[in-house]
């Protein structure tokens, strides 16, 4: 979503062995359309993004900056299950290989 601006919706995969979130078109499909190395990243939550509706940044939106300096943001379902991805990402970043 940060190079467009709509937001497309992804089914996410998080890999410790290699550490990577590997995401998916949710419609189907055995091959990812794309994945984000996550080790070294830094993840946090994101309170407020420029071009963003007021809706769509309320407590759910993070970022992902990878060891090479790209940034992802991504929107959870939830302030919880944001929660959730953040600390699980972390956990990758860290001793994932």
């Amino acid at each position: 979503g940060h190079r467009r601006k709509n937001w497309k919706v992804r089914k996410f995969v998080l890999r410790e062995d290699p550490a990577y979130l590997h995401y998916y078109d949710p419609a189907g499909g055995e091959e990812p359309l794309g994945a984000i190395h996550l080790r070294g990243c830094v993840v946090t939550a994101v309170e407020d993004m420029p071009d963003s509706k007021k809706y769509d940044a309320d407590n759910i939106l993070f970022e992902i900056i990878t060891a090479n300096e790209i940034h992802y943001y991504l929107q959870a379902a939830s302030s919880t299950e944001r929660t959730e991805w953040i600390k699980a990402i972390q956990a990758v970043a860290r001793t994932g290989k």
